[in-house]
């Protein structure tokens, strides 16, 4: 599931910086990253990414506010009432957060990944379909190793004067049981052909898990990731706020108006941008409510904090572990021993079944028989019988049938594996790329365009540059503030991947 795109312009929150030594300072303060990217870059893992910090730690929190350029001449000469303190004295308040437009549910409070993935799993009808599958399968053992049903038949005449007679007397009735004995190790085949069938509805019943898993993951990182964006672009609007006051106070001084339209387009932009964001988390929110199979009252929201794991550097061990783990594989392997079977009992069919059986004659001596020395003696007799396996082309055609139906799954088995090996080393150089870059934007890229919008601020006070060049510089970290949310997202979704496809903790 590919995580949905965030048009460059609309992707970034400045972090809460001291901003009123930007212009009294020349060293540039610590800063923390935020971040998102908007479909730009891979998806995959290997030496993954730390977990990325507190929401609180990336949050911009108060907005900078910048105090309005001073009247007339007061402002540009470069003298000390020019280099100022840009946001508001550290007593003022902050601006009250604004909440998003669709607060979560009373009844379902923001919760982790792991508590939604254990509610789909416990709940979601086509897991609960696969393991009613498994239970039926395990009833197949005992009715595959039991014999056949026993026959019985009764031979009678109605018409005494046409009955048989023998010596002893008429023959009344004439019953027979009988009892179909297939040849040995046939029916414990099919027993185990059955129990074969048990483990491959398993490896699918586990198959179906990891893929509800990785469907709760990664809608769950899509919502966080709508979230996270919606929050810096709330987070934004204050500065775009602050912005749009110094170039009305500019104005009033003689300066441009077109800057006051600037200002206000910026905001109504941000607007439009929530708007979007809004639409996408709710889209989001319901893929990730139908997983969990809730009510459409109830709306699922995400933790502040989106967890990353690590995964191991060495795609050998992941291999290995795919190998045993990975449920499609293990399914695959169950149908080749099945096949097999299906085979040794093909083979089989060679040899003959036995039927034994006994029966009872119900031998009259009325007056009506005809021999003198009829004494009414019933007749017990036993029997034994087998089939002709005699038609060997139909025979040969089965094992030769069975043959090929073990080699075309050992094929499928190899051409599974071939792929899952390939799937592992894509994801893995995707978490590789993923993690590069986000060290590259936290480290490099967002500081340094946090220190260009600090000297364009300064600038734009005394009057050194223009408010285009002021706002390029603010859509510049507003984007790559959200491309680095977008990149925590696809790399947490790109190791929900690869736990799928290994199939088991690494």
């Amino acid at each position: 599931m590919a995580p949905p795109q965030v048009a460059p312009t609309n992707s970034v929150a400045i972090r809460a910086v001291d901003w009123q030594q930007v212009l009294s300072e020349p060293e540039t303060g610590t800063i923390r990253p935020v971040g998102y990217n908007d479909g730009v870059v891979f998806a995959a893992p290997t030496l993954i990414a730390q977990a990325p910090a507190e929401a609180g730690e990336r949050s911009t929190g108060k907005a900078l506010q910048l105090d309005p350029p001073k009247e007339d001449g007061e402002l540009g000469d470069g003298s000390e009432g020019d280099k100022e303190a840009v946001g508001k004295e550290n007593g003022n308040e902050a601006a009250p957060e604004k909440k998003e437009a669709n607060s979560p549910s009373p009844s379902f409070p923001p919760a982790s990944v792991d508590y939604y993935i254990s509610t789909a799993l416990a709940r979601h009808p086509k897991l609960l379909a696969a393991r009613q599958r498994v239970a039926a399968a395990t009833y197949v053992i005992p009715q595959a190793k039991a014999l056949p049903d026993p026959t019985f038949n009764n031979t009678f005449w109605p018409i005494q004067d046409q009955a048989l007679e023998t010596a002893a007397g008429r023959v009344g009735h004439q019953m027979s049981v009988n009892q179909m004995v297939p040849f040995p190790k046939k029916l414990q085949t099919k027993a185990v052909i059955a129990s074969r069938e048990v483990q491959i509805a398993q490896a699918e019943v586990d198959l179906i898990a990891r893929e509800i898993t990785e469907s709760v993951r990664l809608a769950y990182y899509e919502v966080w990731f709508a979230g996270r964006a919606i929050a810096i672009i709330e987070e934004t609007k204050d500065l775009v706020a602050d912005l749009t006051d110094v170039a009305e106070a500019r104005y009033r001084s003689g300066g441009s108006q077109q800057d006051v339209l600037r200002a206000q387009l910026e905001t109504d932009r941000l607007d439009e941008q929530l708007i979007s964001l809004r639409k996408q988390k709710q889209i989001a929110q319901a893929d990730l409510a139908t997983l969990l199979q809730q009510p459409v009252g109830l709306v699922p929201e995400t933790t502040d904090r989106l967890d990353i794991a690590d995964t191991p550097q060495q795609i050998e061990s992941l291999i290995s572990l795919a190998e045993q783990c990975n449920p499609k594989l293990r399914g695959l392997a169950w149908e080749i021993q099945r096949d097999r079977e299906k085979q040794r009992l093909a083979c089989l069919q060679k040899y003959p079944d036995f039927t034994v059986g006994v029966n009872w004659g119900l031998i009259s001596d009325s007056s009506s028989v005809l021999s003198p020395v009829a004494n009414g003696h019933d007749n017990i007799s036993f029997n034994l019988g087998t089939t002709l396996p005699i038609w060997r082309d139909k025979i040969d055609a089965g094992i030769r049938e069975a043959s090929h139906r073990t080699s075309s799954t050992t094929r499928r088995l190899e051409a599974e594996r071939d792929e899952l090996y390939g799937k592992i080393r894509r994801l893995i150089a995707q978490a590789d790329a993923l993690s590069e870059q986000r060290d590259i934007y936290e480290d490099r890229i967002i500081p340094r365009t946090e220190d260009t919008l600090k000297l364009s601020i300064a600038d734009y006070r005394g009057k050194r540059t223009d408010f285009f060049t002021l706002i390029e510089t603010y859509r510049e970290l507003l984007m790559f503030e959200t491309q680095l949310a977008r990149i925590d997202a696809t790399l947490a979704g790109t190791i929900a991947q690869l736990d799928r496809t290994v199939g088991c903790p690494y």
